[in-house]
């Protein structure tokens, strides 16, 4: 420390102190000017006691942005493509809103306006520019940027953590609640009108995998060598899934790409065993695409997997949804999502006596109690069965 006289007689104490070293092992100091040595030397004793409690931050200009490309960096290092796409995504908001706010200068409100301003304007693809994002994409956003904060506060960039207690009102969640379009599946009778009607289309065999709970990104992905046994056991083995990740590196227009990898857990890893139906379908569907094959000759992509256009390309996930609601339509029954076929198979099968532990494995779950919570939903003959039973006690 030491004192600055200045032309007009007045005096400034100036202090400069070691704050340790960068990432080139170089010394790092902090210089401060104070009106008074009483206040110098009261920062001095602040910073030594701070330094060896390990609370010390020094005072940097990062901003927001600054620190997301930092966490992006590390938090995607050993992440599939996919779920790095992910976690970019869910910062493009954050970005949007506040990602030029220096990172020491960030308070609980700021978060907290953050997280209204997402639920209220923050869409920026996906939907209407400019509405609120989803309660989901929020909780998944506000999630990221704690991860993003701790990762500043491990790195001595902040003192503490300031969306670690943010929350979400509970107003804002009864209004998304609300709001959120409920997802019947279909019930026993839809499906079957469903597969009655749509018996003899070129892909029939593709709503069946559908139907037997398969993923969309499954059903993609699916190839006749690897895959499919038609003449032995007959199964299908999920084990490799074709889906679509948004890839900001990419020129607009043209972001959307196929990543081909393994399912998201071991335990969607499962050869099924292939319903009667669904076994024909495939055998037909396979000698459909033979004939493709010798009709199209050399023009033919020989591609390998089950879910081919009329040429051999495989399909991508987006298109296989087209085409399910374009049938949807055709046979008259109820949209619903790919995905509401799926539980509806599920919930089927979990109210006809089918054990939990099947239905799960089945389904790919690792975990029993989600696949109860999250897919099977008691439809209104089942409950019926309920009824009859208890005529049984009650009569």
């Amino acid at each position: 420390m030491r004192k600055i006289t200045h032309k007009d007689g007045s005096s400034r104490y100036r202090l400069v102190v070691d704050i340790g070293v960068d990432a080139e092992g170089k010394r790092k100091q902090l210089t401060r000017t104070f009106k008074t040595k009483k206040e110098a030397l009261a920062e001095l004793a602040r910073i030594r006691h701070e330094r060896s409690t390990g609370s010390f931050v020094a005072p940097s200009k990062m901003t927001l942005n600054g620190l997301l490309d930092i966490w992006l960096k590390s938090a995607t290092r050993d992440v599939e493509e996919g779920t790095a796409s992910n976690y970019e995504s869910a910062m493009v908001p954050v970005r949007t809103h506040s990602g030029e706010k220096e990172l020491q200068s960030l308070t609980e409100e700021d978060i907290e306006a953050l997280v209204d301003w997402m639920l209220t304007s923050g869409r920026r693809r996906g939907g209407q520019p400019g509405t609120g994002l989803g309660i989901r994409s929020v909780r998944l956003a506000l999630g990221r940027l704690r991860a993003a904060l701790n990762l500043a506060v491990r790195r001595g960039l902040m003192v503490r953590n300031v969306a670690q207690h943010v929350t979400i009102s509970r107003e804002a969640k009864k209004k998304a609640e609300a709001a959120k379009p409920k997802s019947v599946p279909w019930d026993e009778t839809e499906v079957k009108a469903f597969l009655e009607a749509i018996k003899g289309h070129r892909l029939y065999a593709a709503m069946m995998l559908a139907l037997i709970a398969e993923r969309p990104a499954e059903v993609c992905g699916a190839r006749w060598d690897e895959d499919v046994d038609l003449d032995g056991a007959s199964t299908i083995a999920v084990q490799n899934t074709r889906t679509i990740v948004y890839d900001r590196t990419l020129e607009k227009g043209v972001r959307n790409k196929v990543v081909e990898k393994d399912t998201k857990t071991e335990a969607g890893k499962r050869t099924l065993p292939l319903p009667t139906p669904a076994h024909k379908a495939l055998k037909a569907f396979k000698a459909i695409q033979a004939a493709e094959k010798l009709a199209a000759g050399p023009a033919y992509n020989d591609s390998g997997y089950v879910l081919v256009d009329e040429l051999g390309n495989p399909l991508k996930t987006d298109k296989l949804r087209r085409e399910a609601y374009k049938l949807m339509d055709a046979a008259g029954v109820r949209k619903v999502r790919l995905y509401d076929a799926r539980h509806a198979t599920l919930s089927w099968m979990a109210n006809n006596g089918v054990p939990d532990t099947v239905v799960s494995a089945w389904a790919g779950h690792s975990d029993l109690s989600f696949t109860k919570r999250v897919y099977v939903h008691p439809d209104p003959q089942s409950l019926k069965a309920g009824s009859e039973k208890l005529g049984e006690l009650l009569g």
